[in-house]
């Protein structure tokens, strides 16, 4: 294949790297006389034609997600080209080596390097995610270190461009596993926070010469990926806290990009990021032995928004600093064990599984009578008016509020609503409770949720919060977001649009949604919640002024 010349243009010269998928040549364009690098997509020689089909799908995929990030940092996609019924991608060509090989030829890399290198894939995916990309095969053998210094990201494969559909097979899990998120293994599509794990194992590897999860087979590895914690690198110097942030296991409790960036900007100048205690858990003795102390941010970037739930409770810290010596009336007790995060869950689009998120996390799941979850849960319907048999449709049902019905729930609280809307438990975690009312499955639905101890004081920052979460979502867009009274109680309301997708909800479309959330006397958290289709939003708006005009407390609060 040597010297094979494609497209009338474009001459192979040798062979410069291969993989699972293909193989890159160096070749010359002769057209404008400069030399490039050209990936062959080897896999599709040997695969079934159905197969064949995914694969091409693949290559296409890469070139126009590389072809919409503009940045010094990624790899530039030149054209695509096809010949012997396969794309061929032409590419910038880089002099230089991966940093896979640096660490199989050096053995390890210096820290203040890493970090430098780290910085530059780091820029190089806020600038994929700003376009609206997901790497999603981040790995030492990806990230490209020229002979002038420059660190350039590559191969994006397997990509995922956002309002696409996915080009996977269904349970199929792609990328390298030593480097793949635990939320990507639990089958929750992956955000830009799985990116930035993939980065922190990229780093581990980079200082320790070893993937910090690989073991004896793929199948362990995974496991290890999602049940394991790292070992503590011993070569990371500076670096170390930042790899430990990224690798947390909840993606809400891992930095964000800005807050990365900053983190590695002074592990660079060999300088521990002090910030990065902020998101590494701490272990502090007690009766039960060792236990952790879990910080961090608020942001996921996201964690996905299909798959199957998984256990999100976060560690948050226990008040007061942390003794560590005798005191004067003998040895410190031991601290109060850190109270456990619960989900506060978005019904935001009803899919099954769900963007767990940080703050009291938030998660996007789909309406499943019946099912009992890991909390417990089940969602068997309640006692509920019988639905209205008039044929008209549930929307317009509740055009006039003085038709409404009250509604007296079993946890206390009451509000008015159109006859048959029917109730289910939708969560049940201790203190935090929430209940949906719904005429139809959960096309159109209100959700009330109760938290008696909210891990936020301030109705506006805990939204914002939750925000950060849902910016992946499709055409996700802030209607308004700010302060207001409610009751006369500090509250917040909060509006927003985005795009359901057919492989997520039986209600694909756009829809919209709107919040209430304020603290009552007694300190409760109260958030009211109702959406819909975007299409009956006129509607719904009104309907949500008359549940909030109707809203009443339990008597308790």
């Amino acid at each position: 294949m040597q010297g094979l010349l494609l497209a009338g243009r474009y001459r192979l010269a040798d062979s410069i790297g291969s993989g699972g998928m293909g193989r890159v040549w160096r070749a010359h364009d002769e057209l404008l006389h400069r030399a490039v690098a050209i990936k062959e997509l080897t896999a599709a020689l040997y695969v079934a034609e159905a197969d064949r089909a995914i694969l091409l799908a693949r290559t296409r995929a890469e070139a126009r997600a590389a072809a919409r990030i503009n940045h010094s940092a990624v790899v530039t996609v030149h054209d695509v080209l096809e010949h012997d019924g396969r794309p061929w991608i032409v590419m910038e060509l880089v002099e230089g080596r991966s940093l896979a090989d640096a660490v199989k030829e050096d053995g390890r890399v210096e820290p203040t390097e890493a970090a430098r290198i780290g910085m530059w894939v780091l820029r190089a995916l806020r600038a994929a995610h700003s376009a609206g990309v997901l790497h999603r095969d981040v790995k030492p053998g990806n990230v490209l270190l020229s002979h002038d210094g420059r660190v350039l990201l590559t191969d994006f494969g397997i990509a995922q461009i956002e309002g696409d559909t996915t080009i996977t097979r269904t349970g199929e899990v792609v990328g390298s596993v030593d480097y793949l998120a635990p939320e990507r293994v639990r089958g929750h599509d992956p955000g830009p926070s799985s990116d930035l794990w993939a980065l922190g194992a990229t780093l581990y590897t980079a200082v320790e010469g070893r993937s910090p999860f690989r073991r004896t087979s793929p199948l362990t590895t995974l496991q290890a990926v999602v049940e394991e914690e790292a070992a503590d690198p011993q070569y990371a110097g500076p670096l170390g806290p930042v790899i430990t942030a990224l690798l947390r296991k909840d993606p809400a409790t891992r930095p964000d990009t800005a807050e990365t960036a900053q983190l590695l900007a002074e592990a660079v100048e060999g300088r521990r990021p002090h910030a990065a205690q902020a998101f590494v858990p701490t272990q502090y003795g007690g009766p039960g032995g060792q236990r952790e102390r879990g910080t961090g941010s608020s942001d996921t970037g996201n964690s996905g928004t299909t798959g199957t739930p998984y256990a999100s409770e976060a560690p948050t810290p226990a008040p007061g600093p942390l003794a560590t010596g005798p005191t004067m009336l003998g040895p410190t007790p031991p601290p109060e064990p850190p109270r456990r995060r619960r989900l506060r869950t978005l019904a935001l689009v009803v899919v099954v599984a769900a963007l767990v998120g940080g703050g009291t996390a938030v998660g996007l799941q789909k309406w499943d009578q019946g099912r009992s979850g890991n909390d417990g849960v089940t969602t068997s319907g309640s006692p509920s008016p019988t639905p209205s048999s008039s044929g008209t449709s549930p929307v317009g049902q509740g055009a006039d509020p003085a038709s409404w019905e009250p509604i007296d729930d079993p946890l206390g609280f009451g509000l008015s609503l159109p006859k048959g809307w029917t109730r289910s438990v939708y969560q049940d975690a201790g203190d935090l409770k929430q209940i949906d009312y719904s005429p139809d499955n959960g096309e159109h639905f209100v959700r009330i949720a109760l938290d008696k101890s909210s891990d936020y004081a301030d109705p506006y920052l805990h939204q914002v919060d939750l925000e950060k979460q849902l910016q992946r979502l499709v055409d996700y867009d802030r209607v308004t977001l700010e302060r207001n009274l409610y009751r006369d109680r500090d509250g917040s309301e909060w509006e927003y649009t985005w795009t359901a997708l057919g492989k997520d909800t039986e209600f694909p479309g756009p829809r919209r949604a709107i919040e209430e959330t304020y603290f009552a006397h007694d300190g409760t958290e109260y958030a009211i919640y109702m959406s819909s289709p975007a299409a009956d939003w006129k509607t719904t708006a009104k309907q949500f002024k008359s549940v909030l005009q109707s809203w009443r407390e339990p008597s308790d609060s």
